[in-house]
């Protein structure tokens, strides 16, 4: 008999907070009748600028059973917040997860620039992915790399040995369920690789905090220039007091030079 899921929870801390966050997401789109179209990620919306579509197309979910799936595997995998003897731990799961999503998400865009560009497949601009699975397949790929003799179980009842986890499920997922986004399951797997062997390494607390900054503002900026929502709250308008002085050029004979206009009577005091 396996542990109470509270103390499951305490020991995931990080998993337990994006598996609820992924399930209210899920649920929100379900109230609203949101289309994948409008959260997920393609090829022709990012060469519009919407870039904030990396970040709502990695953690919505259209499909009850892609949800399922997904969040059973990320459940198992969460064993990488238990393994701070090995170097991974909760720190290591936040920093790497966030690599995961912004990396996964701009490797299949280049994937499909290429196939798009290169091989005149025009099939692939329209192409919409949603889903965690790219951090999913990701986290596999490191545990498979970090700790072998893993197991990832899914469903409760179904367990892969984690070595061949991500190739397994990535033919898994390509069968039963034929709209699984291939290059995208395999976007995580390079990823993965990638920060597993130490191609992509050296993510601490400060590079991910500022990472997650330029993500925020990258995220804001380009979803109020798309005009997908209205962000109107967030012009900023400018101001000119007319208690202070201004400068202006005006033009002479002798060229232009600078002048203050003085200030009013009863204007600004310096103390």
């Amino acid at each position: 008999m396996g542990k109470p899921l509270f103390y499951e929870i305490l020991e995931k801390p990080a998993t337990s907070c994006v598996v609820g966050l992924c399930c209210a997401v899920w649920f929100f789109i379900q109230k609203k009748g949101i289309g994948y179209s409008h959260v997920g990620l393609s090829y022709d919306a990012a060469v519009e600028g919407h870039y904030w579509r990396i970040i709502t197309s990695a953690f919505s979910h259209i499909s009850v059973l892609h949800l399922v799936f997904n969040m059973s595997a990320l459940w198992s995998l969460g064993v990488v917040e238990q393994l701070g003897v090995m170097g991974l731990g909760v720190a290591y799961y936040l920093e790497y997860t966030l690599v995961l999503v912004i990396l996964s998400g701009v490797l299949v865009l280049g994937i499909y620039h290429v196939l798009i560009h290169r091989f005149k497949l025009e099939y692939f601009r329209r192409v919409t992915a949603v889903g965690y699975s790219c951090v999913v397949f990701g986290w596999m790929t490191i545990l498979a790399v970090k700790q072998p003799s893993s197991k990832l179980n899914l469903f409760g009842f179904l367990s892969l040995p984690i070595s061949f986890a991500p190739f397994e499920s990535l033919i898994f997922t390509s069968i039963i369920v034929p709209q699984a986004s291939f290059l995208g399951h395999l976007s995580g797997i390079i990823v993965g690789y990638a920060i597993a062997w130490g191609v992509i390494h050296g993510m601490n607390s400060y590079w991910a905090i500022s990472m997650l900054g330029w993500v925020v503002v990258v995220f804001i900026y380009s979803l109020k220039r798309s005009g997908a929502y209205d962000l109107n709250f967030l012009e900023i308008e400018s101001v000119t007091d007319p208690s202070l002085p201004s400068l202006r050029f005006v033009a002479t004979g002798n060229g232009r030079t600078l002048q203050m206009t003085a200030l009013p009577v009863g204007g600004v005091e310096l103390v």
